[in-house]
C-alpha cells in the first residue's frame, strides 16, 4: 500500500497476506483523487472525513496526507483495524484519526457528527451495497438525539459535501437523486453523490 500524494507521499505499508480486503488500487485512487481537487479544496479547508469499509486504511492514509482535519474510519474487521492502528502510530496521526470497529449498516443508522467527504469501499458482493447512498442521504432513517450538525438535523454529509461509492461495474447509481457522475478505472467503479 503506498501513498500517492501529499505529506505521508511515498511511504509504503506491507499489506499482510491473510486480509480479506481488496484495496483501491493505486491507479484508481490516484485518478479518483485527481476528480476529488474539483470538488474539495484539500489543502485550506482542511475538510473532515468518514471512510467506511476501511479494510486496509489506504484510502484514510492518503485523505490524511492530503490535509483532512480528522478522518473517521469504520471497519469490523479487527485484524485489519489492528493494521490501520499500527501504521497510524508509526505516522504519529493518531489524534488525526477515529478508528472504529462497528459494522457500517448499523453505524450509518445512528453515526455521531457531519463529514465534508464521505468515502465507502464496500465488498462489491455487499446484499446492501444499492442501499448505501440512500443510508447516507436519507437523515430520517439516522436521526439522532445530538443538536443540528452541518446544516440539517441529523445530516451525515454536510451542505456541499460529497459522497464517493466505490463498487463492481454491474452497479448503476446515475437514477438516484443525489448522483452527480461516475468513473471507471479497469474494474473499479466511483460513483459520486451530493
Amino acid at each position: 500500500m503506498r501513498v500517492v500524494a501529499g505529506k505521508y507521499k511515498g511511504r509504503h505499508f506491507d499489506v499482510p497476506r491473510s486480509f480479506k480486503a481488496r484495496p483501491t488500487t493505486d491507479f484508481a485512487k490516484e485518478n479518483l483523487f485527481n476528480v476529488l481537487r474539483s470538488y474539495i479544496d484539500f489543502e485550506e479547508s482542511t475538510p473532515t472525513a468518514l471512510d467506511l469499509f476501511a479494510g486496509t486504511g489506504s484510502i484514510t492514509l492518503e485523505l490524511l496526507s492530503r490535509g483532512c482535519s480528522h478522518v473517521t474510519a469504520v471497519e469490523l474487521d479487527a485484524q485489519h483495524i489492528s493494521f490501520i492502528r499500527q501504521f497510524l502510530r508509526v505516522l504519529k496521526a493518531e489524534p488525526d484519526v477515529t478508528l472504529l470497529r462497528a459494522d457500517v449498516l448499523r453505524f450509518l443508522k445512528k453515526a455521531p457528527g457531519s463529514y465534508d467527504f464521505i468515502f465507502a469501499d464496500p465488498p462489491y458482493a455487499l446484499p446492501q451495497l444499492e442501499q448505501l447512498p440512500d443510508l447516507v442521504f436519507n437523515d430520517e432513517l439516522r436521526m439522532t438525539n445530538d443538536a443540528p450538525r452541518g446544516g440539517r438535523e441529523g445530516a451525515l454529509l454536510k451542505e456541499g459535501g460529497l459522497f464517493v461509492l466505490e463498487h463492481g461495474k454491474a452497479q448503476d447509481f446515475s437514477e438516484h437523486p443525489h448522483f452527480i457522475g461516475h468513473r471507471a478505472y479497469g474494474s473499479v467503479n466511483f460513483s459520486f453523490f451530493q
